[in-house]
């Protein structure tokens, strides 16, 4: 009993220092993401050597130009509705911006950040992390 519970508290110490270490993790997803590259490749190659699947890939172009010829005439019958849509859509992107700029900086003064709907329905932030390869990064291994 007491040599599990020793095991469960190791593994808990190290799951906890993983955790920590960003880098490790950071590299850890680099490697699931060849891994995930190697298998989408060998899939993508499965279905190109299956009868039909051609064929099928090729109506379904075509379909897309169908369907894309339609919106635009749609879009275009619409006018002045049709830009304002895309209006809202620009609009909507900034409003964003600022809002996630607000709560982070009230979050960093350690406030509360909080908003409520017209229904009084509370809402809290949730913020994602993502990193980006920093100009003048190798892309290949030397």
């Amino acid at each position: 009993m007491e040599n599990v519970q020793s095991e469960q508290n190791d593994q808990t110490t190290q799951s906890v220092q993983g955790i920590q270490n960003v880098q490790d993790i950071f590299i850890k997803m680099r490697e699931l993401k060849k891994e995930q590259k190697e298998l989408r490749d060998m899939y993508k190659d499965a279905l190109s050597q299956t009868d039909h699947y051609e064929e099928i890939v090729e109506e379904i172009k075509k379909l897309r130009e169908k369907k894309k010829q339609i919106e635009e005439r749609i879009q275009g019958e619409m006018g002045k509705a049709w830009e304002r849509l895309d209006d809202l859509k620009y609009e909507m992107e900034s409003q964003q911006e600022m809002i996630s700029d607000l709560a982070m900086n009230n979050l960093m003064k350690g406030e509360r950040v909080e908003v409520k709907d017209e229904y009084e329905n509370p809402y809290e932030p949730v913020f994602k992390v993502n990193f980006k390869k920093v100009e003048g990064g190798q892309t290949t291994e030397e």
